[in-house]
């Protein structure tokens, strides 16, 4: 699963070109399904949704021969639109309940869960740094719905692995899963895990009505709970060179698009801001993901420090960003990330809502 994730920008496109749309929506949610793994390169910035629906159109799919594919690129982009008007750190629409703590379950995190396909999919998860959406979905209901633990600190420590790890994306499905960005919580039970996971367990404490999965005690095995230490050690600054007189193009780990202004003169600055990353750690295995990635950018140069340090010290005349929540505290030309629908701005409630308005202009 390691090497599904190269990093050199001409094989991001090749995969692109690999996509089966059709072939995605009969069977994604299982775990061998034939999902992209593009998502790594759409949440580091390197590709964008429309890019990738784009190039399918371009191949001649009809818009309603793939809707399922096109829907999840439009979850992607419909997270992040809420992420630009709530506080996707607490609960969005109503508060947790049955909460009994603000940790995690230790099995759980071990991979001892006792439930088969969670646990392999734990074990992928920090051997890859990839975990399939639906077990994305199964571990969070276990954690937070079976172990009722706040949902907040246990997506830190999955967004912490994950290679494609997005602070909205990663905070809104939490909270969809724990009833607080949804209608209800979502349960699975053993039968739809053996199902898409293509495992064969039987008589485990899932093995139940879904009715008797809702009300049940957390099991013993998972009521020790541990506190997470999340250790993010960055790399070092570069010795810089700096040209006063061209303008400076800023990317971070939510913006390495190789393509953003090419060929133009300028200094390009990866710039790491340890606040930043003291709020939302990562693990080595993401950091050198993030380091690959960075290098289709020709002649980019690292710093390591706030925003407003670098400023003081280089004094860039002209400063060139990408718009993006974690950029609050950035001054400069500010630029818009590439939308499916860029004029599709504001709140939504529900993702129905917010598909409901895109998929008129897609239609036609």
């Amino acid at each position: 699963m390691e090497n599904q994730f190269t990093t050199d920008y001409q094989s991001i496109k090749i995969k692109i070109n690999q996509i089966d749309p059709i072939l995605y929506g009969l069977n994604r949610n299982y775990i061998d399904g034939a999902v992209t793994y593009l998502s790594p390169y759409i949440a580091r910035g390197v590709i964008s949704t429309k890019q990738v629906l784009d190039v399918l159109l371009l191949k001649g799919y009809k818009i309603n021969d793939m809707i399922p594919f096109v829907k999840e690129l439009c979850w992607r982009d419909y997270f992040q639109r809420v992420a630009q008007h709530k506080e996707v750190n607490k609960d969005i629409k109503q508060v947790q309940t049955r909460v009994s703590n603000k940790e995690i379950s230790k099995n759980i995190i071990d991979g001892k869960s006792g439930i088969h396909g969670i646990d392999i999919a734990i074990q992928e998860l920090y051997q890859s740094g990839y975990m399939h959406n639906h077990s994305r979905m199964y571990v969070a209901s276990l954690v937070c719905n079976i172990c009722n633990s706040h949902w907040l600190k246990p997506s830190k420590w999955l967004y912490y692995h994950l290679l494609d790890g997005d602070f909205a994306s990663n905070q809104c499905s939490w909270q969809w899963v724990a009833g607080t960005n949804s209608s209800k919580k979502y349960f699975a039970n053993q039968e739809n895990i053996n199902k898409f996971t293509h495992t064969n367990q039987k008589n485990t404490f899932l093995d139940a009505s879904y009715e008797q999965i809702e009300s049940m005690e957390t099991p013993n095995h998972l009521l020790e709970n541990t506190s997470l230490e999340l250790i993010c050690e960055l790399p070092p600054s570069d010795e810089f060179v700096m040209d006063e007189n061209q303008p400076t193009f800023i990317y971070n780990y939510y913006n390495l698009d190789p393509m953003w202004h090419k060929g133009e003169s300028g200094n390009r600055i990866l710039l790491l801001d340890p606040t930043v990353f003291e709020e939302y750690p990562i693990s080595s295995k993401c950091i050198e993901f993030m380091m690959n990635l960075s290098k289709n950018i020709p002649e980019i140069q690292v710093f390591v420090g706030t925003f407003d340090s670098f400023t003081a010290k280089f004094n860039p005349s002209k400063i060139f960003f990408k718009e993006h929540p974690l950029n609050f505290n950035y001054k400069g030309i500010e630029e818009s990330r590439d939308w499916i629908d860029e004029e599709a701005t504001g709140y939504y409630p529900s993702f129905f809502a917010y598909w409901k308005v895109l998929e008129k202009k897609i239609m036609k």
